[in-house]
């Protein structure tokens, strides 16, 4: 491992993969700070902290494995069917919090972190295992390294969506863009797209008619999470202003 870390390859590795994560943990910060935005301000450190570092950990662990994970059929659209999910339910506000224990609260938000940065990592991780360059110890230390980066992009985030309330909306896009792209990306309807025809690039990217189907899948699915999220957040608002209403209909003056 010593003898590894004083070559120059070593280093310009760990560069790329420090690159690569800084590039590619965009998605991730916005989920986790999504995730953490309704907690109390002390227990959004701890959300972001124990997420992030958790996620980091398995994304190793997922690139360990990457080629043969990105190979199985109907993984991709489970995984994007989670994250369909997931972007609904980050647009919409909580509601009936006051009987919660404030650490099941923390508990929900880390496990959103953990499910919706193990999809979203499906397609990155290849390019991580590709920038290590196939050393263990390259891969653990560039991903660990880039958990401060991580945690420094989901804080900023926290405190530009209190200020910018808009970029929970586009946070929740991303995320259904990213569920859309994955759709159309399983190897389990590559016979049926290839039937229809679509074309595929060397890197497993569908293209029909000289547009990218992937592309317009993502924006497919970021209106419709969307469009589902702000949906429900007014039948939401709708049913709690008319329980209102209802209760102060209800009260006799004494």
């Amino acid at each position: 491992m010593l003898e590894e870390m004083l070559t120059q390859a070593f280093w310009l590795g760990l560069l790329k993969i420090i690159g690569v994560n800084i590039v590619l943990s965009g998605d991730n910060a916005v989920v986790i700070a999504l995730a953490a935005r309704s907690l109390p301000a002390r227990q959004q450190k701890q959300a972001i902290f124990w997420g992030s570092a958790a996620a980091i950990v398995m994304r190793i662990i997922l690139t360990l494995f990457a080629v043969k994970l990105l190979a199985v059929h109907w993984l991709k659209l489970v995984g994007s069917a989670l994250l369909f999910w997931i972007g609904i339910k980050l647009l919409v506000p909580e509601e009936g919090e006051n009987g919660v224990d404030a650490s099941d609260n923390l508990m929900a938000a880390i496990k959103t972190i953990l499910i919706a940065d193990l999809v979203m990592s499906l397609d990155n991780v290849i390019a991580v295992a590709a920038a290590a360059g196939g050393s263990t110890t390259l891969l653990i230390l560039g991903l660990g390294i880039s958990i401060p980066l991580v945690i420094v992009g989901s804080t900023l985030l926290l405190h530009l969506m209190e200020r910018f309330p808009v970029i929970i909306t586009i946070g929740g896009a991303l995320i259904g863009f990213v569920a859309g792209e994955m759709v159309v990306t399983d190897p389990a309807l590559s016979g049926w797209l290839s039937g229809l025809g679509v074309q595929f690039t060397a890197d497993g990217k569908p293209w029909v008619g000289g547009a990218s189907l992937a592309l317009v899948a993502g924006v497919l699915g970021a209106g419709a999470v969307v469009a589902s999220g702000l949906l429900l957040a007014r039948r939401q608002q709708g049913a709690g202003s008319h329980g209102s209403s209802a209760a102060g209909s209800g009260t006799v003056d004494s």
